[in-house]
């Protein structure tokens, strides 16, 4: 048994959270051992293993494009018997959309002290998908540093309806393994701040990524098809997700996240082909969601699926003026238009919403919305107390979810038994 005691970031906030004992599936605690062991991981170099950008041709003056000199400085780390860095020192590097491929011979640190500026024309990016690229590393950190799309120009075109390119990426993980991401900042991404695809056993800790709240689709953190993920005492700021989950992810643990302005957590949404992989061993907890329009979510198309959500706990968290801050949405569909007319076919399983607390900005605070198809079963609701902001009480909606309630349900529980 493990006693976490969680309180909010406020110490003056009333919305405190009680001390509460919990009880680890293995697989948890295979992912604290995991953390553990990703912290130390020996990314140590000597002062003649250092590779500075500068020294391959970059210029800190934020004009001059680096790229050319940050991918040597990568490739001559990369191929170094003994551990290495990639130094970016103090100042602006300007660096168009590149590619860090590996694996290298060795661990490899890339650390960065200065800022790192994307093309300030939105076209210089074609249809690549990313700007920058970290693609099948191994043994590797990426540490410290800020990263600006400068995407202004970008949600400009979008919003106007213009004819726009499709946007990128701003940092994207492409089948990496044993990686350790710390201290970085992202700043004003076109689209995803930070993405993890087919990657095994990342541990992502203290990042801050920042987009304002109205810029279209800029997802805070994204992962899919990826297995062992640890986010911690991360901040997120966007206009979408602030952490999005995908189809095949597995074992993956967010604790002290700070979210909003966003969209919540959102695993999903799902249903997007009929052949989808599913979503399995997921935890959020002790974390606190401010003036987001939603909490923890899952989402699903109204189509036929393969996929399934199962083994979910979302537990010690503080919900601060959030307008949906529980909700299962099996009709997903946000444009209103051309939605599916099917039944969704993902199934929803041992999903437990464990001490959730705080203030929600509608009257409906619980939203469960499942398919008529496929039931979600095994719901758990502990300890939940939401209260609507005008001083009604809040309210609870469900269809097609059964499970069970334990200990106090604020508002009243409308699950079936």
């Amino acid at each position: 048994m493990h006693y976490i005691y969680t309180h909010a970031s406020n110490p003056k906030s009333k919305h405190k959270l009680k001390l509460t004992q919990l009880t680890m599936t293995k697989s948890q605690i295979t992912l604290a051992i995991l953390f553990t062991l990703l912290t130390f991981i020996d990314v140590s170099t000597s002062s003649s293993n250092v590779f500075n950008v500068v020294s391959f041709g970059a210029k800190p003056d934020g004009v001059t494009d680096s790229t050319a000199a940050f991918l040597k400085a990568w490739q001559a780390a990369c191929v170094s018997a003994y551990s290495a860095t990639v130094m970016v020192p103090t100042g602006t590097f300007l660096v168009k959309g590149i590619t860090f491929t590996g694996p290298c011979k060795s661990k490899l640190k890339f650390q960065v002290a200065g800022t790192v500026v994307a093309p300030a024309d939105y076209w210089a990016f074609g249809n690549s998908g990313y700007w920058i690229l970290f693609n099948r590393v191994s043994k590797m950190s990426l540490v410290g540093g800020t990263f600006d799309a400068r995407a202004s120009g970008f949600w400009a075109c979008r919003k106007s309806g213009q004819n726009c390119p499709p946007g990128v990426r701003s940092i994207t993980f492409n089948a990496a393994k044993d990686v350790v991401i710390s201290g970085v900042k992202s700043m004003n991404s076109q689209m995803s701040h930070m993405t993890l695809k087919g990657c095994t056993n990342v541990a992502v800790r203290n990042i801050k990524l920042v987009a304002p709240g109205n810029s279209p689709n800029t997802d805070g953190f994204g992962v899919q098809s990826s297995t062992g993920i640890t986010l911690t005492g991360s901040t997120v700021q966007t206009g979408d997700d602030c952490v999005s989950i995908g189809p095949g992810t597995r074992n993956f643990l967010i604790s002290k996240l700070n979210c909003g302005p966003g969209h919540g957590v959102s695993i999903g949404s799902l249903a997007k082909t009929l052949n989808e992989d599913g979503v399995e061993n997921v935890t959020v907890s002790n974390s606190v969601f401010t003036g987001t329009t939603n909490g923890v979510r899952i989402k699903s198309w109204a189509r036929a699926s393969t996929g399934f959500v199962n083994k979910v706990f979302f537990q010690n968290l503080i919900m601060k003026n959030v307008q949906n801050p529980i909700i299962i949405d099996q009709n997903y569909c946000p444009t209103h238009q051309g939605c599916p007319t099917e039944h969704s076919g993902v199934k929803i399983s041992q999903v437990t919403y464990r001490n959730i607390q705080g203030t929600s900005a509608t009257q409906q605070a619980m939203n469960l919305a499942c398919s008529k198809t496929n039931p979600c079963t095994g719901i758990t609701l502990q300890d939940i107390k939401l209260t609507y902001n005008k001083g009604t009480p809040a309210t609870s909606y469900c269809f097609n979810a059964a499970g069970t309630n334990l200990g106090v349900i604020q508002p009243t529980s409308c699950l079936n038994k």
